[in-house]
């Protein structure tokens, strides 16, 4: 009995870190997609300077650990550059920088499953190579990217519980601080586990309706 009242009673205070955990997801998604795609777009279609150094972006933010990486913004590079974001803004940024090199792969793989001949098609008609991508191929390539833009929410969850590092006040920091300070650590993080999973699955299962609504009955690239 003393566990549960423990739970029910740390449980509102926990629940106003997924608010904060939720911006943090929304907003990383965001950032990683306003980058992502034109970056996608470089990759495959810029000259090679330019491809090369989205892949350096991509190669430097997939190898170096998240935690790191805010610990390499937040207490290091935005001070040197005098931005002021605050935890939950500089935590928005590195996680979105992070998913925009993520992102970056799903909407390039995508792009690539394409036909090849739909650019020179646009060409044809009198579109200019902008004009057939922004209008002919990204949007067959941003629908087929939604599976993988899914798997990308559910790592972007995840990797937002390390944000507590830094003071950020989401589920984890301040289930963290409940713990710390009843000693039931095991079913407080359980607890944690649950919203997460919880959420996890609310936005997975939503962004599966957008899949089903967006397709296309027999379209796919296989069988073009």
């Amino acid at each position: 009995m003393h566990i549960l009242s423990t739970i029910i009673e740390a449980l509102p205070y926990i629940l106003e870190g997924t608010l904060v955990t939720l911006l943090l997801v929304a907003g990383a998604l965001s950032v990683g997609f306003c980058l992502g795609v034109p970056m996608a777009v470089t990759q495959v279609y810029a000259p090679k300077p330019f491809s090369r150094l989205v892949s350096f972006y991509v190669w430097f933010f997939r190898g170096v650990p998240v935690l790191l990486l805010l610990f390499l913004f937040y207490y290091g590079l935005f001070g040197l550059m005098g931005i002021d974001v605050g935890t939950v803004g500089a935590s928005c940024l590195v996680l979105g920088m992070t998913s925009a090199a993520y992102q970056s792969q799903i909407f390039r793989g995508a792009i690539l499953s394409l036909p090849t001949g739909q650019l020179k098609a646009g060409r044809a008609l009198g579109f200019t190579d902008l004009q057939s991508i922004r209008t002919i191929i990204l949007p067959q390539a941003l629908r087929l990217s939604i599976p993988g833009w899914s798997n990308e929410y559910s790592i972007l969850l995840k990797d937002s519980a390390m944000c507590f590092a830094l003071g950020t006040p989401e589920i984890m920091a301040r289930t963290h601080f409940v713990a710390s300070r009843t000693y039931e650590h095991l079913p407080l993080y359980i607890t944690a586990g649950l919203i997460y999973f919880l959420i996890t699955l609310a936005g997975v299962t939503m962004l599966r309706r957008l899949e089903q609504k967006v397709r296309i009955p027999g379209y796919n690239t296989a069988g073009m």
